[in-house]
């Protein structure tokens, strides 16, 4: 059965959720030039450019590709850029580092220990984030409350800050349910990962994301080794460990999907 079947079901007062989405978008757009979209090809994101595209803002879309996605995941970007007319700008980790580090720590390094996936996490997610921020005011995501409790306290607007760089963090779709989100991929037909299909609500690099379970919750097949408090990247974190403090010590590469 597909994730639409099995999700698409919209709160009651999602019409107003949606216009809420948009007004934000609008207002975060004129207020924050230049902004920008960070997009992990999930389902959230996929609704949130759709979005981008319907409001008509000035918002540019990027990808970090950490050289271990799906390929399912990789086959979206194609997808997108014909369905919204864009250009999606991909980021990657500079190879000569990343083979440095499998070489070093093997390629199962971050089922090690905490230290390890957080290095693995910082070369190749938060190194590249850094460049595609480059110039931005704010960056626009998919985040939900619904998705974790580490994610409960997302606001519509956050200020972040960024390598010393002040930079405002929008989520519109912070109140909307996992419901909301399926209805609205299924009433615009918007292209997703097939894996949301094979139960993977949360979906990342292939080695840290597995399918979950009934019961379990969205996030619980990321990292699912570690304890749940462990369980970010550190994108979204809310005070990044020092794991991630070296951004500007490795060399990153931009490249074009």
């Amino acid at each position: 059965m597909s994730a639409i079947a099995l999700y698409a079901k919209p709160s009651a007062n999602f019409a107003e959720k949606l216009a809420a989405s948009k007004a934000l978008l609008i207002s975060s757009a004129a207020q924050y030039s230049p902004i920008t979209q960070a997009s992990s090809l999930g389902v959230e994101d996929m609704v949130v450019t759709h979005l981008i595209a319907d409001t008509g803002i000035a918002s540019s879309i990027f990808v970090l590709d950490t050289r271990m996605l799906h390929d399912q995941t990789l086959a979206l970007i194609g997808r997108l850029e014909e369905r919204y007319n864009v250009k999606v700008d991909v980021y990657q980790p500079d190879p000569v580092v990343a083979d440095q580090f499998v070489a070093t720590n093997g390629k199962d390094a971050m089922y090690k220990s905490l230290e390890l996936r957080k290095a693995c996490c910082d070369f190749r997610k938060m190194v590249p984030l850094e460049l595609a921020l480059a110039g931005k005011k704010a960056w626009i995501t998919g985040l939900r409350r619904e998705q974790s409790n580490a994610r409960a306290e997302v606001h519509a607007i956050e200020p972040g800050h960024h390598n010393g760089f002040d930079r405002a963090k929008i989520n519109p779709l912070a109140d909307w349910t996992n419901g909301d989100v399926w209805h609205f991929i299924a009433s615009n037909n918007i292209p997703y990962n097939p894996l949301h299909d094979e139960f993977f609500p949360s979906i990342g690099c292939a080695p840290c994301t597995r399918a979950v379970t009934l019961g379990e919750d969205f996030r619980s097949g990321r990292w699912w080794w570690e304890s749940e408090n462990a369980k970010e990247c550190g994108l979204h974190a809310a005070e990044e460990p020092a794991a991630f403090e070296s951004l500007s010590k490795i060399k990153i590469k931009e490249v074009t999907a």
